[in-house]
Formats: C-alpha cells, structure tokens, sequence
C-alpha cells in the first residue's frame, strides 16, 4: 500500500488539503494516510499527529517569542515524517512551517517526493528563496499562472492548477431562514482564522458595527468564524452589546450568508478571492504590531496587501492597514461606499474582470489530485 503524509499549518490550509485528498480518494483508494491537519483532514478520516492550533502563529515576533516550541514541532514532525515513511509527502501553504519540515525530511530520505500546494509568494517578497526550493521540492502546484516564470527560470517542476477559491459554487440551497431576518440588510464580517488575528481585530469590527447601528438599525451583521476560533469570536462578541450580530462557522452557512450579504469587510488574505468570486463589494483590513510592520515594510516589494490589487497595480478594493485599521476609518469607507452604488459596482465589475483572467480551467482541487495521482504510482 502507497503511503501519503500532508503537512498543513493553518486552517486555510487544512481546508485545502481536504478538498484534494477528497478527490484523490475517489480515484485511488488504496493510499495510507497521516497528517498534521484540522477539523477538515480530520472530517474525512485523516488522522494528526497534533493539533494545528499548537502550531498556528503570526507575525514575526510572535515567532520569535514561540521559537523554540516551532523548533520542538518541526524536529517531531520531520521525525513522524521519517517514521512513517511515505511515498509523497504533500505540503500545503503555510511555507515557514511546512516547508522548513519538507527541506529536513528530504535531506534524511531523498527517496520521499515532495509536492508542495499554494507556492511561496516570491512575487510580493524574498524571491531568492526559489534556488532554495529547487534542492528539496519535486513539484510544486500554482494558484496563478503568472506565478510559473518564478519557478520554470529554477527548472523546478510546476503545474498550474487555479485557485480553489475561484471555482464556481453552485448557490447554496441551505435554509438559513432560521437565523436571517428578512428585513435585515446583512454585512458579512472577517476577522481572521488566527487567534491572534481575532484578538486584535475582532474588537475593532464590532466597534464598527456599533457605529453603523447608530445611524441604521437595518443592518445584520455576520461574524464569520473557523471551528477553531467560533469559541473565541463568540466569547469576544457576547461581552457586547450587539444584538444584530452572529457568529457563524458553517461552510455552507457562512457561503449562503456571503452571496446573500450587501458588502463585506474582511482580514487581508485569500478569502478576498471568495467574496469577489460571489459579487460581493468588500474592504480589506489588516493590523499587526508595528515591529512586525516595520520588518515586513522592508522586506515586501508590492504597493498593496490584496491579491487583486497587486495583480492590477491600484487599488479596486480598498485597503484599510495598519494605524488606518480603526472603527471610525472602517465605518467611513463603508458608509461611503454604500451610498455611492455606481462605485460598488464598479469594483464588482473589475474584480470580476481580474478573475476571469486568472480561474484554471477545471477544478484545482482535481488537477492537484491528478498530479499526486502520477507521483503515487511513479
């Protein structure tokens, strides 16, 4: 029997190993598997070797604070890794973690391939890292097609599989009428997968929802929450007084609620790919400390924190970062944006533009399937 490892860090992550394995279990069922995963790998029968949450950090000083628990992770990993001795070992994300372990297993057994999903983002910063990459990774799997120049001037193997985020849903036929009220205008808000994300912006957000029910009582606002954090949000948001608000962390809840939402205001990251994908206008927020700042001000080489931004070189959907990420700057944009329709619109149109551009095909989760499908039995 082909044994496969998947090494993911973060929820994002587990989520996206899921929907691969997923694939690949349909076509070929005689593969062993062990991870280090979450509640996705683990709703599908894959067993961790720890709790992603042990690993979950953000930021580099709180890397630097963890740094020896990261170290303590990395060497169990790497040697759970060796242990179980796979044929692939399938890296997701989350590169500072999942590819400091890929780098150690494949100088222990060369003999194990490593094929990493979602690549380094060498675009935005340290593209030197690439001839790196070239010594332990066989394959690696892109979300964007401009990312390949990267990588084919290494002659690092590569594939163009899409973004996940980016396939088309059907609309969701869950009934939510349990929770929305039809008279309600719903807000959709992001804080972040991280408990760190959460801590910090999670406060800032409902301030901004107490700010907006001060001039509408309209509004409903959703919270939308990972399993893993749904605890946290809820603990945060039941301190206040914010009876129009809802924590959420159904998948197919919190994508009904997003295509039924008027706007959205989310943490700077991938889910600002899904929110453009269902036509929804949005604001991007994003706050560290300001050591963190000044370190990844010196390092980054693009003007903006969105993916469609940097894509298209301006700003289409407004960023909201650092001293600018605060109750009063969120509710004037929002406000603003909402009584102006013709501009909402317009960045629907643009990001809707952008995407087209950039969607694969097919189903990325299916064309990374295909690829771990060949290596498997190569």
């Amino acid at each position: 029997m082909k044994k496969l490892f998947i090494l993911t860090g973060e929820t994002s992550g587990d989520k996206l190993a899921a929907s691969v394995i997923n694939k690949l279990k349909t076509m070929n069922k005689d593969i062993e598997y062990l991870s280090v995963g979450g509640s996705y790998l683990s709703s599908i029968g894959i067993k961790s070797i720890f709790n992603l949450k042990e690993i979950t950090y953000i930021g580099f000083t709180s890397v630097l604070l963890n740094i020896f628990k990261i170290r303590n992770k990395i060497n169990k990993t790497v040697s759970d890794v060796i242990e179980f001795d796979p044929d692939i070992l399938f890296s997701v994300d989350s590169p500072d973690f999942t590819l400091r372990v890929a780098e150690k297993v494949k100088k222990i057994n060369p003999k194990i391939k490593v094929i990493h999903y979602v690549a380094p983002q060498v675009w935005i910063w340290r593209e030197h890292r690439v001839k790196k990459f070239k010594k332990f990774i066989d394959h690696m799997l892109l979300l964007f097609h401009f990312e390949k120049k990267y990588f084919d001037k290494e002659n690092i193997s590569n594939t163009f599989v899409g973004h996940p985020l980016l396939e088309i849903h059907n609309k969701s036929k869950i009934d939510v009428s349990s929770i929305v009220k039809r008279d309600k205008k719903i807000i959709s808000i992001f804080p972040g997968s991280r408990n760190s994300e959460v801590n910090v912006l999670l406060p800032i957000l409902i301030d901004f929802a107490k700010m907006m029910n001060k001039k509408n009582l309209d509004y409903e606002f959703y919270f939308h929450a990972t399993k893993e954090n749904k605890k946290l949000c809820s603990n945060i948001l039941n301190k206040e007084n914010l009876p129009n608000a809802q924590i959420i962390s159904e998948d197919e809840i919190k994508l009904k609620i997003l295509s039924d939402s008027i706007f959205a205001v989310a943490k700077s990251g991938t889910i600002s790919l899904e929110i453009s994908n269902q036509g929804i206008p949005s604001i991007i927020i994003y706050k560290i400390n300001f050591l963190n700042y000044l370190i990844m001000k010196t390092l980054v080489k693009v003007k903006f924190a969105n993916i469609i931004n940097i894509i298209n070189n301006q700003e289409i959907i407004p960023e909201l970062l650092q001293k600018e990420c605060n109750s009063k700057e969120i509710y004037n944009t929002v406000r603003y944006l909402l009584i102006h329709p013709e501009l909402m619109e317009k960045q629907i149109q643009l990001c809707k533009k952008t995407l087209n551009e950039i969607k694969s095909r097919s189903s990325s989760a299916q064309e990374a399937a295909n690829i771990l499908a060949k290596f498997i039995v190569s």
